[in-house]
């Protein structure tokens, strides 16, 4: 468990999931760390292969912070990176609105 001395630290956890496995890191950061030095800090890039953690999107137990190079963390944060999206969430639902309405109109004939 990586850590930064001091009496004052914060404990985080740094978390990342792919669809195989899950990687749940607890570190203690210096107050006025951000939330990307706290990734960083974290070693959670040396652990997942190919994890761009700079260029991941960063949220907070559930909610994206889109300054995650300023903002500091706060005790007991869940710092969260988030995966890129392969398709869009809203095409996705049309596609299966456009499939239902098919199968409806095929029924009625």
């Amino acid at each position: 468990m990586p850590s930064v001395s001091g009496p004052n630290n914060l404990r985080v956890e740094v978390v990342y999931a792919t669809a195989e496995q899950q990687w749940l890191l607890a570190v203690d950061v210096a107050p006025g760390t951000t939330l990307r030095e706290a990734v960083r800090l974290s070693g959670i890039a040396e652990q997942v292969p190919g994890l761009d953690v700079d260029a991941c999107p960063l949220g907070i137990f559930g909610k994206v912070v889109n300054e995650a190079a300023q903002q500091a963390v706060a005790e007991g944060d869940r710092i969260e990176l988030y995966r890129p999206l392969l398709i869009d969430p809203k095409e996705v639902r049309k596609q299966r609105a456009d499939k239902v309405a098919r199968v409806f109109k095929k029924a009625k004939r």
